[in-house]
């Protein structure tokens, strides 16, 4: 966990609070997915407002907290090479996002899985560290963002909320509000001076029921925000689902390396991160992404084309 306190938050900061917020939830079970969301935090900063003193102050002990972390955690790959990071992650981001995804359609409405939608959201946004989103990371972007407002709002309003994709329809709710009470999304955290709204107004009208699921994915069998169990909704155990394992490409049996194929840096990069996303798909057990990006470096590797 992070040592050095950080002085109140300043206002011009409160867009990444809950980053923060999650980085402090997340330091004892997840600490290179903390260390990037302090990172993303730092470099949202700097964006906003590097020059007044309050948030000169406060960046200069964030960046106290990274480099406190980047000493402890020196010899892990997910800090030191960005590929794995990255990887590392999605892969986290992705195992919130289809908790509380599997949550919904199976129409299990609760505090867990609505803060599992929003922190996936925030997650994702930590992923722009490493460059531009993927389209498919942007969908879930906002798809998480819009489901935690919508089934939030729905559970407030004592309404049954539709489950799985639907149309959108705007949606927001202060967070800082409801946590303040009952309803807490965040229970047993320390609440920050400054007031955030999480606005899922500016997300655009839009069916989402062709919203992509990479294959192979499942839900795990216990919640990654890991809050109590006493939410008082009664939940049945989620099993994971059986996965389909994609079958080995044909042509990876019969491919040769031709003579005149000369991979790139570029190549080698790209050869390099699919294994790296295979390892990290390894780790939350989902065989079907690990098989994919692997058969992707080896026909990368053998042609040097994808």
């Amino acid at each position: 966990m992070a040592a050095t306190a950080l002085p109140p938050l300043p206002p011009q900061f409160k867009s990444i609070q809950h980053h923060l917020r999650t980085a402090q939830e997340l330091d004892k079970r997840e600490p290179v997915v903390a260390y990037y969301c302090r990172l993303y935090a730092m470099q949202t900063g700097m964006k906003i407002d590097s020059k007044t003193p309050e948030c000169r102050k406060f960046l200069s002990k964030l960046m106290d907290q990274l480099e406190a972390m980047k000493k402890q955690f020196g010899d892990n790959e997910a800090i030191t090479q960005e590929i794995v990071g990255s990887a590392h992650v999605e892969n986290y981001a992705l195992k919130m996002f289809l908790y509380a995804d599997n949550e919904d359609r199976a129409g299990q409405f609760h505090k867990n899985m609505i803060k599992s939608f929003y922190t996936a959201s925030l997650l994702i946004d930590v992923l722009t560290v490493f460059g531009e989103l993927s389209e498919e990371n942007a969908q879930h972007r906002k798809y998480a963002r819009w489901k935690a407002a919508y089934i939030h709002n729905c559970l407030k309003n004592g309404e049954t909320p539709q489950p799985g994709p639907i149309g959108m329809e705007g949606e927001s709710f202060d967070v800082e509000r409801e946590e303040a009470g009952s309803s807490s999304l965040h229970s047993g955290t320390t609440q920050p001076a400054a007031a955030s709204t999480y606005e899922a107004n500016n997300i655009p009208t839009s069916n989402y029921t062709g919203i992509h699921i990479p294959p192979g994915a499942h839900a795990p069998a216990n919640t990654p925000a890991e809050v109590p169990h006493n939410t008082g909704v009664t939940s049945n155990t989620i099993q994971p689902a059986p996965q389909n394992i994609p079958l080995v490409d044909p042509s990876l049996y019969s491919a040769q390396s031709a003579g005149e194929v000369r991979l790139t840096p570029e190549d080698f990069a790209r050869a390099q991160k699919y294994c790296k996303y295979a390892g990290s798909a390894l780790q939350y057990e989902d065989v079907s992404t690990a098989v994919q990006n692997l058969q992707k470096a080896l026909k990368l590797l053998i042609t040097g084309r994808e």
